[in-house]
C-alpha cells in the first residue's frame, strides 16, 4: 500500500469544520505530526485541492483527542490551525468552534461513554490550558444531531451542545492585560490587548476609516486596512510578550463599533489576515469580556449591559448576533471573569479513513 490510512471523524463545530483524530493514530513528534496535518488538509494551495480542507481558515482546523491527563476532566483537546495557502500549522491558539465538537466525537470515539438522555464532559483545552464543561445531548445512549437549535452562520437546525468555559482568563499570556493597561496606544491607534479564552487585540473601527458594519467580503477587499492593522498586530503581540507573530495567528485582531440591531456591541473578528465569515467562540469570549470590563476601547460602544452579573452580552458579527453570558466578580482592576457560557451545535459529517502518502508518514507498526 502506497498510502497510510488514518480513522478520522469529520465534523462542523460551531461555524467551523475539519477532522477529528484520535491522538493516538497519529504521529507522536511534532515536525511529523504538521506534515501529517498540512497534506490532510492539502495546505499550500488556495483551494486545498490536494487535501480535505476547504480553502478558508475556518475549514483547516484540526482537532485531536486523547484520555485527559488531568483527574478533573475526561478528554484532552489539542487543537491545530493548519494554514490554506501556505505550509504551516500554528499550535499556540485553540479554537472555541472546533471545540464544540469535541464531545460528540470523543463519544462516537469511545472516549467518553455516553449516558441517557444527557451526557455532560469536561474537556481541558491542551493549548491554552482552560477548561470547558460540555452537556451533549445523548437519548439512548447514543449522540444526537438533530434539534432546533439555530446559530448564525450554519442552516438549518440541530441538537443544542451547551459549553460552560472555565479557566480562560490568561489563556496564552498568564494575564487579562497582557500589557498592563487597559489601553495602549501603537502607532496613533488606541488599543485594548486582552487574553480571554484567546489573546485579542482590540481597537475601535472607525480609528480606521471603517463603520466597522461591512461585510466580510467588503473587509477581505480592503488591502491597505489589513496591511494597517497588521502592522499594529506585530507590535502588540511584543507589548503582550508573544515576542514575533509574524507567522502566528495570535493575537487574532477585532475592530469594536456599536450595535446596530439590538445587540450589545458590534464586531468584526479577523483570523487575523482575513475576516472571519461570522464569530469565533473563543474570540466571543475575549470579546463580551472586553464589553464589559471598564476603561477597554469598548468603553463608550457597548450598550445596555447591566452592572449586576451574570451578564448576556450579544456580539454582532457578519451574519448575526452571537450570545455571550459571562460571570464575573468586582476586582481592584475592574472585574474577575469567573465562566463564560454559550449554546452552539455540531454535527458528523462523515467517518472514515484519510490517506498521506507513506513518504509523508509510513504509520506505526
Amino acid at each position: 500500500m502506497t498510502q497510510t490510512a488514518i480513522p478520522y471523524l469529520f465534523l462542523r463545530g460551531g461555524t467551523s469544520r475539519g477532522p477529528y483524530f484520535n491522538r493516538a493514530d497519529l504521529p507522536q513528534d511534532r515536525e511529523t505530526l504538521s506534515q501529517v496535518l498540512m497534506t490532510v488538509c492539502g495546505a499550500g494551495h488556495p483551494l486545498n485541492i490536494d487535501g480535505i480542507g476547504g480553502g478558508n481558515a475556518v475549514t483547516t482546523k484540526v482537532a485531536m483527542l486523547s484520555p485527559s491527563e488531568r483527574e478533573d476532566c475526561d478528554v484532552d483537546y489539542f487543537f491545530a490551525q493548519v494554514a490554506v495557502e501556505k505550509r504551516e500549522v500554528d499550535y499556540r491558539p485553540t479554537c472555541g468552534n472546533i471545540l464544540v465538537g469535541v464531545g460528540p466525537a470523543a463519544i462516537e470515539m469511545g472516549l467518553v461513554k455516553a449516558q441517557e438522555g444527557e451526557t455532560t464532559l469536561r474537556i481541558h483545552a491542551v493549548n491554552t490550558g482552560a477548561v470547558v464543561e460540555a452537556q451533549v445531548q445523548t437519548p439512548g445512549g447514543r449522540v444526537s444531531y438533530e434539534g432546533e437549535t439555530e446559530i448564525a452562520g450554519v442552516p438549518g437546525t440541530a441538537a443544542p451542545i451547551k459549553l460552560a468555559f472555565m479557566e480562560t482568563v490568561g489563556s496564552v499570556t498568564g494575564a487579562l492585560l497582557p500589557t498592563g493597561s487597559l489601553r495602549d496606544e501603537i502607532d496613533g491607534i488606541e488599543v485594548t490587548c486582552m487574553d480571554v479564552a484567546m489573546p485579542v487585540m482590540f481597537a475601535r473601527a472607525a480609528d480606521f476609516g471603517i463603520t466597522g458594519h461591512e461585510t466580510q467580503a467588503e473587509l477581505d477587499a480592503n488591502p491597505a486596512l489589513f496591511e494597517r492593522m497588521e502592522a499594529i498586530r506585530l507590535k502588540a503581540g511584543e507589548l503582550m510578550g508573544l515576542g514575533d507573530v509574524a507567522q502566528s495567528v495570535t493575537p487574532k485582531i477585532t475592530l469594536l463599533s456599536p450595535p446596530q440591531h439590538g445587540g450589545s456591541i458590534t464586531a468584526r473578528y479577523f483570523m487575523p489576515w482575513t475576516c472571519h465569515p461570522s464569530m469565533a467562540v473563543t474570540g466571543a469570549q475575549c470579546i463580551a469580556a472586553c464589553a464589559i470590563q471598564p476603561g477597554t476601547v469598548a468603553e463608550g460602544l457597548a450598550q445596555g449591559l447591566g452592572e449586576a452579573a451574570p451578564v448576556t452580552v450579544g456580539i454582532e458579527h457578519p451574519v448575526g448576533t452571537f450570545e455571550v453570558l459571562v460571570d464575573f466578580a468586582p476586582a481592584p482592576a475592574g472585574i474577575e471573569i469567573r465562566s463564560a457560557g454559550l449554546v452552539r451545535t455540531a454535527r458528523l459529517i462523515a467517518r472514515g479513513e484519510v490517506m498521506v502518502p507513506r513518504g509523508v508518514w509510513p504509520g506505526t507498526a
